[in-house]
């Protein structure tokens, strides 16, 4: 994997490639840099625009968008004060604090390099683990793809809505009922088409994606459109705080490995990355007062872990078919148009594909080091953009995108009827990321649960006697129960009372 990595990277390296890798993620970066714009977002536009581009080309184009649009909200998190991500949030905390501080230049040079290393972080783990996992899946049989479609839906559903995790499992199970609209594929039946042909072949996911995160956004940026903050214009001096990053480069590593981990979740994120590795850093820190005072280390925590977050969420889409993040599921769907079936089978029949992708980050990285640092004062006049003529571009964009895949008029419509649906319920709680996993994920969890039950005669054995299928219902049960107000409160009293003896 290795050797096949360093020849890809090579090879990757045409003009074409590279122009199409510069243009996706100075792209990407503005999209991150504008509040209420996402990396979902990001992709899922770009993924209609692509549609013409060979396998190889859209990949790359893809890859850029996306690295660039998790580091993009660093910009506007440090000189807004406004983060253009719920992962920018986390840096925003002490960043800020640091451009008011006049040191803007050094936050955000910091925040490229930490981000740099965390891309790296994530490739490497890419290109070590994925071998083991695609090792691990060939093993799997319709009963694993099952629990694991059903485990994916659930941990979304209870990550992404910590405070009511019930509700994170309804959107899912809402995504789940929307992957079951169409012509089912074992025995040909129509189910819920209420004789609409559009709906024969199903709900197609650039549509949902769209509408569920633009329209959205558009209405709340509209909404709050009179919230201001003063831009922070003196950048002064952009060179990185080498002596921090050197000093903590334990905790870049920790910060990474958080990255990676959460990223393997399937449907979390670089959002609960980010956040995940600021509060260790400040857990962990001798000085955790520091942190919301102006401390580099806070912003290195969070650009690092969801920097390294992308690797590990194309670790599970590549390998399983299964996406670990929003941008990521975006991203299966774009390999879905273009011909490349992920899962175990894929290092068989696309056998340079992971390492190709691991060398696009790393030439992603590269970009984002360079643009990173050239597109600072670029940021700070695009972050003036009066509201009220981005979100109409963006509205126009998701129409445009929406129509493109099929040039059918019946997609913009439902992404209409799903940003208003998905605006409603977001408003009272709802998340919708476990919506879009359940949706990418319904049909391997119906077709193989059916196979699992055909080919046992209707018998559940095999879902309490194979091995793995055990260790996902052990999973499953134990991510359910930690749910639980009584198993949290018991397990909290345990650790205190460890902690005092």
């Amino acid at each position: 994997m290795l050797q096949s990595f360093l020849v890809q990277l090579v090879e990757i390296a045409t003009p074409i490639n590279m122009l199409v890798m510069v243009s996706a993620t100075a792209l990407g970066i503005i999209f991150g840099a504008l509040p209420g714009l996402t990396a979902t977002l990001a992709v899922a536009l770009l993924s209609t625009l692509t549609f013409g581009f060979s396998t190889e080309l859209a990949m790359v184009a893809l890859i850029g968008a996306y690295v660039g649009a998790i580091y993009g909200p660093s910009h506007s998190s440090i000189l807004l004060g406004i983060p253009g991500s719920a992962a920018g949030a986390a840096t925003a905390i002490d960043g800020h604090i640091l451009a008011k501080q006049g040191k803007s230049g050094i936050a955000i040079a910091t925040a490229t390099l930490a981000s740099v290393i965390g891309t790296i972080i994530g490739l490497i783990a890419m290109v070590l683990l994925s071998p083991l996992l695609v090792e691990l899946a060939l093993n799997f049989t319709s009963v694993e793809f099952f629990l694991l479609a059903l485990f994916g839906v659930l941990i979304c559903g209870s990550l992404t809505a910590p405070d009511m995790p019930v509700k994170g499992w309804i959107a899912g199970i809402f995504g789940l009922m929307l992957a079951g609209i169409g012509i089912e594929t074992i025995q040909g039946y129509q189910r819920f088409t209420f004789g609409n042909p559009n709906l024969a072949g199903g709900i197609d996911v650039v549509p949902v994606i769209l509408g569920g995160f633009a329209l959205p956004q558009v209405f709340r940026v509209l909404r709050d459109r009179e919230m201001k903050q003063t831009i922070v214009t003196n950048i002064g001096s952009l060179m990185p705080d080498w002596l921090a990053i050197w000093r903590n480069k334990f905790g870049v590593m920790r910060s990474g490995a958080i990255g990676v981990g959460v990223g393997v979740i399937p449907g979390v994120g670089e959002d609960i990355a980010a956040w995940a590795s600021y509060d260790a850093a400040r857990k962990l820190d001798p000085k955790p007062e520091s942190y919301g005072t102006g401390n580099v280390r806070g912003v290195i925590a969070a650009e690092t872990a969801n920097n390294a977050c992308i690797g590990g969420a194309i670790i599970p889409v590549l390998t399983l078919g299964v996406p670990g993040s929003p941008p990521a599921a975006m991203l299966l769907g774009a390999l879905n148009l273009h011909g490349v079936r992920p899962g175990p089978m894929l290092a068989f029949e696309f056998p340079n594909f992971i390492p190709q992708m691991a060398a696009m980050l790393a030439w992603a990285s590269l970009t984002i080091l360079v643009l990173g640092l050239l597109m600072v004062r670029i940021s700070v006049q695009v972050l003036r953009i009066p509201t009220a003529i981005l979100m109409p571009v963006v509205a126009f964009l998701a129409v445009l995108g929406s129509y493109s895949l099929g040039l059918n008029m019946f997609n913009i419509y439902m992404m209409f009827f799903f940003g208003v649906v998905v605006y409603l319920l977001e408003e009272i709680g709802y998340p919708i990321a476990p919506a879009v996993i359940g949706l990418l994920l319904g049909n391997m969890a119906d077709v193989s649960l059916r196979r699992a039950l055909l080919a046992s005669g209707g018998s559940v054995e095999p879902f309490v006697t194979r091995p793995l299928a055990i260790l996902f219902l052990a999973l499953i049960i134990i991510s359910l129960s930690f749910q639980s107000t009584f198993v949290r409160n018991l397990f909290s009293r345990t650790f205190r009372r460890r902690a005092k003896v």
